[in-house]
């Protein structure tokens, strides 16, 4: 498994558009009308790593498995979405889940697509979602304190909430002295204010190359944050292509990377998650971990018994075993390592788990 990332933003700023074209489907409905989108759409896509692709051909695999990432795509928000205004915010409820969030804004003028402020201004777009998003919490935790009235929570868990109380209500989104047992308890509670964010700035076909000034107003704000810019138009017509095509119509428009790739790579990157592989006859599988993960819980992600059961890991670069073609060639040439329990996963290993037999 990859990771769960939701999408958020204002009404009519290309939420499902864009979550249309990541999925490759027409699951969303996008429309010129603030809340087409109610009920939330998911979709499930595959990671593309040309590295799978090059281990399964030489291992003459079966079956080739990729990671995959879900997208959650949820209806629009807008100010005071917390006292009922739109849709309310109830909705915000179906992406407590994910790992991360996408806080799509909206970086293009367009006269034939309404804004629900009556004004393209992505910075006041994203305060609005920071906004809606602390008060959502806030009503959470208050709600979570007032039901303690069985003494349910410990004296820890309690102060651990009131502390998170105190900042949201300073307008703060993280606190970032939270120590394990902090993380758990808020993580329990699928606060989104702790949740990390990629801002994706929405431009037309025009400024996807160089930007314009409501990106660069983006990226002077929120310098410290991880920032994307995409056309969502654009994307999905990626979607629709042919590989051929589609690697044409890149080439033509100055595209390096479709959305969702940049999207994989920042979202790897902001979760610290690396990709290891498996690799034989029946099937080559492309499987995620945190970075620094060690050998027994790498396996864990395989088989929970794996990690129990763990005797030792085979592993040899990805680099390697391309190079040479097969484990065997790579132990033939030094390139096969034999790791134990303390071996720290690295992205790209190619890992064979030696386990005990259980019942």
């Amino acid at each position: 498994m990859g990771f769960k990332c939701g999408i958020v933003g204002l009404p009519n700023v290309g939420k499902s558009t864009l979550f249309n074209a990541l999925t490759a489907s027409k699951n969303a409905q996008a429309a010129n009308f603030p809340f087409c989108t109610i009920d939330p759409n998911i979709g499930i896509v595959d990671v593309p790593d040309e590295r799978l692709d090059k281990l399964s051909a030489l291992s003459k695999s079966k079956k080739k498995i990729f990671t995959n990432i879900t997208f959650v795509d949820i209806a629009g928000l807008v100010k005071g979405a917390s006292k009922g205004e739109g849709l309310g915010n109830k909705f915000l409820s179906h992406i407590r889940e994910v790992d991360a969030i996408i806080h799509l804004v909206r970086c293009f003028d367009s006269s034939e697509i309404t804004h629900v402020s009556s004004e393209i201004n992505p910075l006041n777009d994203l305060e609005t979602i920071k906004t809606e998003i602390l008060l959502s919490d806030i009503d959470i935790i208050q709600k979570k304190l007032e039901k303690n009235k069985k003494k349910l929570l410990s004296p820890k868990e309690i102060q651990i909430l009131e502390k998170k109380l105190e900042s949201l209500n300073k307008n703060e989104e993280h606190i970032n002295f939270f120590d394990g047992e902090e993380s758990k308890v808020l993580n329990h509670l699928g606060l989104l204010s702790v949740k990390p964010k990629i801002i994706v700035c929405n431009v037309d076909e025009e400024n996807l190359s160089s930007g314009n000034k409501y990106t660069e107003s983006v990226k002077n704000k929120f310098s410290n944050e991880k920032i994307v810019v995409i056309c969502a138009d654009i994307e999905d017509q990626i979607t629709g292509l042919e590989p051929e095509e589609r690697e044409t119509f890149m080439k033509d428009i100055g595209l390096n990377k479709t959305g969702l790739n940049k999207l994989i790579r920042e979202g790897y990157d902001l979760l610290n998650l690396d990709t290891y592989f498996t690799s034989g006859p029946e099937e080559s599988r492309a499987w995620t971990v945190k970075k620094n993960t060690l050998a027994p819980q790498a396996a864990a992600v395989i088989h929970t018994d794996f990690e129990k059961n763990f005797i030792r890991a085979e592993a040899v670069s990805c680099e390697d075993f391309i190079k040479y073609g097969s484990s065997e060639k790579c132990k033939e040439n030094g390139k096969l390592r034999i790791e134990g329990k303390d071996y720290i996963v690295k992205d790209g290993d190619v890992l064979f788990f030696r386990v005990n037999p259980w019942p």
